[in-house]
C-alpha cells in the first residue's frame, strides 16, 4: 500500500491517494450492472460509438476511442455538443451508440445529445458520478462511477474512474465469458504508482521555473498526456 501523503494535506491530495480504493469499490459494484448492459446492447445493432464530454471527461473519451477501437474494433467519434443545444443541427445517429461522460452529470449539452439520442432511437449509456443526475436519468443505461464525492475542482479519482468504466464497457461488450483480470490488476497498480511521489516532487521543482510545458504521449497515455496538460493549466498555471 502506498505511504500516507506527505505533502501539506489537501482535499486534492486526500483524493489522489483515495484512487485505489475508489476503483476497487466501483469495479466491486458495477461489473455486474455493466455485464447486463452488455447483454441488453448484443442484440441492437451499432457500427460506432459517438462520446459526448467536456473537460477532464473529455481526455477520457479520448481513451474511449482507444480502448473501443482496441478490444471491439468500434470506431469512435467524440461529440461536438453545439450542434445539439447551440445550433439546433444535430448529426443522424443512425448506428451509434451514444455515450455522455460526465462526473456531476448536470452539463446540458451533455444531458443533450444523450436526449437527442434517445429520440433517435440510438442506445444511449451515462458514465457518472451521480446516478440521480440529469444525464443519467436522460439515458436508457447508466454506469455509476460510485468513488464518493469529489470535492477538489481539479479532477483525479473521477478520472482515473471514467478509464476504468469505459475498460469495463469494452471488456463486457466483447463477448463471453467477459475477462475482467486485467481490471482487477489496476487498483494494486495505483497503489505502486502513488509510491513515486518522491519523483514527482522532484520533477515539479524542475517544471516550477517554466512558463510553459508540452507533453507526448500516444495510444492509450494520449488520453492522458491531454489530462496532465489541463491539471497544469488549472494546478500551475502553466501554458501547456
Amino acid at each position: 500500500m502506498p505511504q500516507k501523503p506527505r505533502l501539506l494535506k489537501s482535499e486534492l491530495l486526500s483524493e489522489i491517494y483515495e484512487q485505489p480504493e475508489a476503483i476497487r469499490h466501483m469495479l466491486k459494484n458495477e461489473a455486474e450492472r455493466v455485464a447486463w448492459i452488455s447483454q441488453q446492447l448484443s442484440p441492437r445493432e451499432f457500427s460506432y460509438a459517438l462520446v459526448a464530454a467536456r473537460g477532464t471527461s473529455d481526455n477520457a473519451a479520448r481513451y474511449g476511442q482507444y480502448i473501443l477501437g482496441a478490444i471491439n474494433r468500434l470506431p469512435v467519434a467524440l461529440a461536438a455538443p453545439s450542434l445539439f443545444t447551440r445550433y439546433h443541427s444535430p448529426p443522424r445517429l443512425s448506428g451509434a451508440l451514444v455515450i455522455g461522460i460526465s462526473q456531476s452529470g448536470q452539463s446540458p449539452d451533455i444531458v443533450g445529445v444523450i436526449e437527442e439520442g434517445r429520440r433517435q432511437g440510438a442506445p444511449t449509456i451515462a458514465i457518472t458520478n451521480d446516478l440521480e443526475s440529469p444525464l443519467a436519468q436522460a439515458a436508457e443505461y447508466k454506469i455509476g462511477l460510485g468513488v464518493g464525492k469529489e470535492r477538489s475542482v481539479a479532477a483525479t479519482k473521477t478520472y482515473t474512474a471514467q478509464l476504468t468504466a469505459l475498460a469495463l464497457l469494452a471488456l463486457s461488450l466483447k463477448g463471453s465469458p467477459i475477462m475482467l483480470d486485467p481490471l482487477e490488476a489496476v487498483p494494486e497498480a495505483l497503489a505502486l504508482a502513488l509510491n513515486s511521489e518522491p519523483e514527482a516532487q522532484a520533477a515539479a521543482k524542475n517544471l516550477a521555473t517554466s512558463d510553459h510545458t508540452v507533453f507526448i504521449g500516444r495510444g492509450f497515455n494520449y488520453s492522458t498526456a491531454w489530462e496532465i496538460s489541463l491539471k497544469c493549466k488549472e494546478l500551475a498555471n502553466i501554458q501547456a
